[in-house]
């Protein structure tokens, strides 16, 4: 039986409150340097967003995050459907991948820098590298699932491989490819703050360590509370696209979506 919950956007709200009221106390109580308490982060907040600087450090982050997503989504997409149909693809790119895979991609991050530098073009390649393998993932999982009667009837109607992939491949594994693709949306703002770390020029990333060199902690947590927002905003608006593009398939966390 379905029943209904408190609504999504309530919930977060609750339990980011819940969060805001521990650290607060938490932070009174240790008395501890590098830990401030939530009112003084919360109330850098502001003072960031207001700031042009650090307005165009988040906007070049967000700028190398679409491009390494748009990329990753561009080429792993196509690579994981032609893997669930050919054995021959697959054999070829899953060893690649199995030695790819645990490789932390921040770790790659001083190699490419050797190769691109340390502008733009060596931080798009990690949030690429970062996107890539888990939409593949589930790119080839979708694709593995499609009815073989269905390919066999196409085919017999005259259908080439290529037209039965955008056609029939391409849409059936269409809400495995958003999964993939949700998972690799939280993976590239993950790369994304991580390679700015590293690669320290413009960014959110660069923000965070400067402030922290700075031992500005307040503008440290009040960062990574815009990060952390920023995250949870891309989602919620990536999931309400899914919704809308396969309303039709099962919601991927009905406990979120507030059934049981």
């Amino acid at each position: 039986m379905t029943r209904t919950g408190p609504a999504p956007a309530l919930a977060a709200a609750i339990a980011c409150a819940a969060l805001f009221v521990a650290w607060e106390i938490g932070a009174r109580l240790a008395r501890i340097d590098g830990l401030p308490p939530a009112s003084q982060a919360l109330a850098q907040v502001p003072a960031i967003l207001g700031d042009p600087e650090a307005l165009l450090n988040i906007g070049a982050s967000l700028r190398r995050m679409v491009v390494g997503f748009a990329l990753g989504v561009a080429v792993a997409v196509p690579v994981g459907l032609t893997m669930g149909r050919s054995r021959h693809v697959a054999a070829f790119f899953n060893p690649l991948l199995m030695v790819i895979y645990p490789v932390p991609k921040a770790a790659l991050m001083p190699v490419i820098m050797l190769w691109l530098g340390v502008g733009d073009a060596s931080k798009t390649l990690v949030i690429f590298l970062g996107v890539t393998l888990p939409v593949i993932y589930h790119s080839y999982q979708g694709s593995r699932a499609v009815e073989q009667k269905m390919l066999w009837s196409a085919a017999a109607m005259g259908m080439t491989a290529p037209a039965r992939l955008v056609r029939i491949v391409l849409p059936a594994a269409l809400p495995d490819i958003l999964a993939g693709c949700r998972v690799g949306l939280v993976l590239a703002l993950i790369t994304m703050v991580t390679s700015e770390m590293i690669a320290r020029q413009t960014g959110v990333g660069n923000i965070l360590f400067n402030s922290l060199d700075m031992a500005q902690y307040d503008t440290v947590y009040a960062t990574i509370i815009i990060i952390g927002a920023l995250g949870f905003a891309l989602d919620a608006a990536f999931e309400w696209l899914r919704g809308r593009l396969v309303a039709w398939a099962e919601p991927a966390h009905p406990i979120l979506a507030g059934t049981t």
